[in-house]
C-alpha cells in the first residue's frame, strides 16, 4: 500500500517536493497554503532525506528509475543553424561541479564539490540530471540513465566539459570509445582573458580577442601556434612568467578537445551551457543564505531535485516504484 506510518501516497511526493523546492522552514508553510497538509520543518526534513536516501540506495543497485507513461523519444538529429544541415545525430553528455557549504567534524563550515551531470539533446528538449560527490559515481549514473533511455541511438555521444581536473577521465571510463571530448569555448577564452588581464594591463581586451579569434578559426593546435609567437617576453615579471605557464600548460593538456572548426562543421555544440546551468539550478537549493548541510544530507536533497529537474517522467516514477520493506 506504500504507506510509511505516517503520510499517504498521495501526501508523500508533495512533502518531498516541497522540501526540494524551497528550505524546510518555508516548506512548512507552503505544504498548509497549499495543500492545507501541517507538517512541520523538522518532519518535511527527515521525510526529504529519507526519500533521498531511498534514491541513492537505488542508483547504487545500478537499477535506473524507470519513467511513468508514455514519452516522445528523443531527437538526436542536428539542428539547422544559419540555414545550414548537418548530417549525423548526436547525444550530449556534461559534468561538472559546484561548492556546498557543509558541516565538518569538528562542526566548523567547509566547502565540499558536489558533481552534476547531465544527458540532453540537441534539441534540449530533453534533460536527466544527475547529482553526487564522487563524479566517478555521477558518470557510471549517466552511462546507465544514457542505456535506460536509449541515446545508444545516436552516432556520437560528446561530451562538454570545462577543464575541471578528473572529469574526463571519469566519463571516458563509463562511455567508452564512442564518446568525443570538447573542452568548453567559454572556459578557454577565459583562460586567456585572465592570462591577457596579467600581462597588457593597457591593452588586454584587444590581445584576448586576437587569441580567441584564432582558437576559433584554428582550434587547439593552432592557438598554441600562435601563442607560440605572441608571448610576453623574456625579462617579464614574475606574475607574467607564471600566468604564461599556467597558460600554455592549460592549452597544451586540452588542445585534444579543442579542434573547435570540425565542431563547428559538424554543427555540434561548443559551449557547456546547460551543464553550467544545471548546477545552478540543483546548487540553489543547496546554497542559501546561511544554509550549511551535514554532507549526507545535502547528497540526498541534491539527488530528489536533480530527479525533479528532469522531468521526463522519472519523479512520478519513482514515487510509483515499490517501497523495500520495512525490517
Amino acid at each position: 500500500m506504500r504507506l510509511d506510518g505516517r503520510y499517504s501516497p498521495g501526501v508523500q511526493p508533495l512533502v518531498a517536493l516541497a522540501g526540494v523546492l524551497e528550505p524546510f522552514r518555508r516548506a512548512e508553510q507552503l505544504l498548509e497554503q497549499l495543500a492545507g497538509l501541517r507538517v512541520s520543518k523538522e518532519a518535511c526534513r527527515v521525510f526529504t532525506e529519507r526519500a533521498g536516501e531511498r534514491l541513492e540506495a537505488q542508483h547504487l543497485t545500478h537499477h535506473p528509475v524507470e519513467p511513468v507513461g508514455a514519452h516522445k523519444p528523443w531527437d538526436f538529429s542536428l539542428p539547422e543553424r544559419d540555414g545550414k544541415r548537418f548530417p549525423g545525430t548526436v547525444a550530449y553528455v556534461g559534468l561538472d561541479a559546484f561548492a556546498v557549504p557543509t558541516i565538518g567534524d569538528d562542526g566548523t563550515r567547509e566547502w565540499k564539490m558536489l558533481s552534476v551531470g547531465l544527458l540532453y539533446d540537441p534539441h534540449k528538449e530533453h534533460t536527466i540530471y544527475l547529482s553526487g560527490f564522487d563524479p566517478k559515481d555521477v558518470a557510471e549514473r549517466l552511462r546507465e540513465y544514457a542505456i535506460a533511455f536509449d541515446l545508444g541511438r545516436a552516432d556520437r555521444v560528446v561530451a562538454l566539459t570545462d577543464g575541471g581536473a578528473g572529469l574526463e577521465s571519469a566519463l571516458s571510463r563509463h562511455f567508452g570509445a564512442r564518446v568525443t571530448f570538447v573542452l568548453d569555448f567559454w572556459h578557454a577564452c577565459e583562460h586567456l582573458h585572465e592570462m591577457a588581464r596579467v600581462w597588457h594591463s593597457d591593452d588586454a581586451a584587444r590581445w584576448a580577442e586576437q587569441a580567441v579569434g584564432v582558437m576559433r578559426a584554428k582550434g587547439g593546435v593552432g592557438l598554441l601556434e600562435w601563442l607560440s609567437t605572441h608571448g610576453p617576453p623574456e625579462e617579464s615579471s614574475d606574475a607574467v612568467s607564471e600566468a604564461w605557464r599556467l597558460l600554455l600548460g592549460y592549452v597544451g593538456s586540452n588542445v585534444h578537445r579543442m579542434d573547435y572548426p570540425t565542431y563547428r562543421d559538424r554543427g555540434w555544440d561548443i559551449g557547456s551551457g546547460p551543464t553550467e546551468a544545471g548546477c545552478k539550478i540543483v546548487g540553489s537549493r543547496l546554497r542559501g543564505a546561511g544554509m550549511k548541510w551535514w554532507k549526507p544530507q545535502s547528497a540526498q536533497v541534491a539527488a530528489l531535485r536533480a530527479l525533479l529537474l528532469s522531468n521526463e517522467g522519472l519523479w512520478e516514477g519513482f514515487w510509483n516504484s515499490p517501497r523495500p520493506q520495512a525490517a
